[in-house]
């Protein structure tokens, strides 16, 4: 489990690793135990104010390819010292005129058992084109849950992070250990 002062830490280290006119604005700084996504906000191209709809999202799709490409060196520079310092993979993103677009992100395998009613429930959403495989109707079913149950995982996240306080206040810990080690490599002098 991440703790909020390591997710401040680590948002705190890429706004002061980013060079100042790489994004209008740092919006977003996840991570899990694999990936490290981070997410800023572009300017949006100028049309006039009555540009159709097609052409805006033309010019928006236009405008995240060019800084797609003209911030790769960049982007990769400071991947390879998150990547070193923090032992996972940088994904990035932007935010441009309110579509937001993934450049990388990681894919991981996550292996599960499931009784025949849960199968069900897969073989169901494949046989009706939802899903092409098992796999794909479980994302499926993990991305309808993580979209109804937002302010609902927020309240677990945070009851984990306060059992993680309490369990790093036990008879048992080093005091001067750090409890957020493994978020962040130790530097040495």
């Amino acid at each position: 489990m991440i703790t909020t002062e390591q997710r401040e830490k680590l948002r705190g280290w890429f706004a002061g690793r980013l060079p100042d006119d790489l994004f209008e604005e740092l919006t977003e700084v996840t991570l899990d135990r694999e990936e490290i996504t981070v997410i800023g906000r572009i300017p949006a191209p100028r049309l006039t104010e009555d540009a159709p709809a097609a052409e805006r999202e033309a010019a928006v799709t236009a405008r995240i390819q060019e800084f797609r490409e003209r911030t790769r060196e960049t982007r990769m520079a400071v991947a390879r010292d998150a990547e070193h310092r923090f032992r996972r993979k940088v994904s990035w993103g932007v935010v441009c005129d309110g579509e937001r677009a993934l450049f990388t992100h990681v894919a991981a395998p996550v292996m599960t058992r499931l009784r025949q009613p849960e199968r069900e429930v897969l073989d169901t959403l494949i046989a009706s084109g939802v899903a092409r495989s098992r796999s794909d109707a479980l994302a499926w079913c993990v991305r309808l849950v993580q979209r109804h149950t937002d302010d609902w995982l927020t309240e677990l996240r945070d009851s984990l992070e306060h059992v993680q306080r309490v369990r790093a206040q036990g008879p048992d810990t080093d005091p001067d250990a750090d409890p957020d080690s493994d978020a962040e490599e130790t530097e040495e002098g």
